[in-house]
């Protein structure tokens, strides 16, 4: 059907090839007789007509009264038939009425989502810190804090691979910012035995740092030659042999496996981390014995031993290893005893028994210290602490493709969006102007000098706003042609 028949191609206008011309002031023939009919009226052109027959019909016609009858239906007939005739002709003449024009769609609004990555993206550009390092060069990158007031800024390597990874998810709206330069800067900011470390971990490689750079250099288009040294050195060290504490602790193992899953997707230590992930899950009685996880992989061995406590499930835990798991299996391909985790997981998180799910303590943000011997002095520790931004990782987790689809199967759909909203609202009410800040104890500051606006827990933010973005999207149905019509 074309687009005319449809209502929505333009009206042809006179001088347009095969439109109708206009119409000539005097018209056909017929159109002379029928409005010189027309003037006589309908009525004197019936009379007219009766007149005539009554006249000229022989006289075999039989009777009077027949030649009546006659001629008067004769005239009533050309009567109706110029009545007709004239407001046929009145109609071609005036051409059709014109239909309304369709009102004009209602100007989109933007959500308030731009205007967030926008700010974080000027943020970014105000904070980044350029040095100049008499021995590895120009650093281009941030510290920690987007707020940094201990002194004078200077990029570190997990900082900036935040921000790389935040600067690949808004596009690199412009060229304020240069992917080349961060990429740059984490070579150079490598340690000099290889691999990274954070700031407070010494001249020492740490897996968990390493891998987060990896996955950030690997995202950003880094050679696969140049990574495969490093994640060479990253599985080596990552043994639990040589790093027991490390191993034993479910964020360090799952920040790996996310890092080596981007950077080398077939580094034949990631079977092994997901089967010691899936081995260290618990199970929960308090819903329905569930399998989860707690901060530590190793909790169930120790759970009676004087000096410890039982392990505690752990939402943001949990929700990391399903996020951990489901990238496996995308990659990795998985089996039943995988898939059972990491769907067991996906229905712990579903089985939350508040009702207010924005503010539940599911989403409390956690503090975590990951405690290793200090390579230089084993009778001192080297202490990493670790903040979780809970409401981030549940969004994530509860995002993954297999999360909707269990809940599909166990009837749980609207449980399922009611704690993706409450997660996503909660995500949403810990950033201003598109950066997040993290409260002290869950206080709220009133100086800027105790505000903290950790890097990650923007990039953390902002990541996952915008995959609740991409799967809430709807297009608008109202605006596109109509399908399954005649000709198409």
């Amino acid at each position: 059907m074309s687009q005319q028949q449809l209502g929505r191609g333009p009206l042809r206008t006179p001088g347009t090839p095969g439109a109708p011309g206009p119409v000539p002031p005097g018209g056909s023939p017929q159109g002379r007789i029928v409005g010189w009919l027309g003037r006589f009226g309908c009525v004197a052109a019936g009379y007219a007509v009766f007149q005539f027959l009554f006249e000229v019909l022989p006289d075999s016609v039989d009777g009077a009264a027949a030649k009546y009858l006659i001629a008067g239906l004769s005239g009533l007939g050309t009567a109706g038939i110029t009545w007709l005739a004239a407001a046929l002709l009145r109609a071609r003449t005036t051409g059709p009425a014109p239909l309304p024009a369709p009102a004009p769609p209602a100007p989109a609004v933007p959500g308030p989502l731009p205007q967030v990555f926008g700010s974080a993206y000027d943020t970014l550009v105000a904070q980044v810190a350029v040095v100049d390092d008499p021995v590895r060069g120009r650093l281009i990158g941030w510290p920690h804090s987007l707020q940094e007031l201990d002194g004078p800024a200077r990029p570190t390597s997990l900082a900036t691979a935040y921000g790389l990874h935040i600067v690949l998810d808004l596009g690199v709206p412009d060229g304020r910012l240069h992917t080349g330069d961060l990429i740059d800067t984490l070579w150079r900011l490598r340690l000099q035995g290889g691999g990274w470390s954070a700031r407070s971990q010494g001249a020492v490689a740490r897996p968990e740092v390493t891998a987060m750079v990896l996955g950030a250099l690997a995202r950003a288009g880094a050679s696969r030659e140049r990574l495969a040294d490093e994640v060479a050195r990253c599985e080596a060290g990552f043994t639990p042999e040589l790093d027991s504490a490390g191993r034993a602790l479910t964020h360090v193992v799952t920040t790996v496996m996310r890092g080596l899953l981007r950077a080398a997707p077939d580094a034949p230590t990631l079977p092994a981390l997901r089967e010691a992930l899936v081995d260290g899950a618990l199970s929960d009685p308090l819903r329905q014995h569930r399998r989860c996880w707690s901060h530590r992989l190793s909790a169930l061995p120790w759970a009676g031993h004087p000096a410890r406590q039982p392990a505690q499930p752990s939402a943001a835990h949990t929700a990391q290893a399903v996020v951990a798991l489901d990238r496996a299996a995308r990659v990795l391909g998985e089996g039943p005893v995988e898939r059972a985790a990491r769907e067991d997981g996906v229905r712990w998180l579903l089985a939350c028994p508040a009702t207010a799910h924005d503010a539940c303590a599911d989403l409390a943000n956690l503090r975590e210290e990951v405690r290793r011997r200090h390579p230089d002095d084993s009778s001192h520790h080297e202490v990493l602490n670790v903040r979780h931004f809970t409401a981030s990782w549940i969004l994530r987790a509860l995002l993954t493709p297999g999360a909707l689809e269990i809940a599909r199967q166990d009837g749980l759909e609207e449980a399922w969006q009611e704690r993706l909203n409450g997660a996503a609202g909660a995500v949403w009410a810990a950033q201003s102007d598109g950066i997040w800040s993290w409260s002290r104890d869950g206080s709220t500051f009133t100086t800027t000098e105790e505000l903290r606006q950790p890097i990650w827990m923007t990039y953390q933010g902002l990541s996952a706003l915008r995959a609740h973005a991409v799967w809430m999207y709807q297009p608008d149905t109202r605006t596109r042609p109509v399908r399954g019509l005649v000709g198409e």
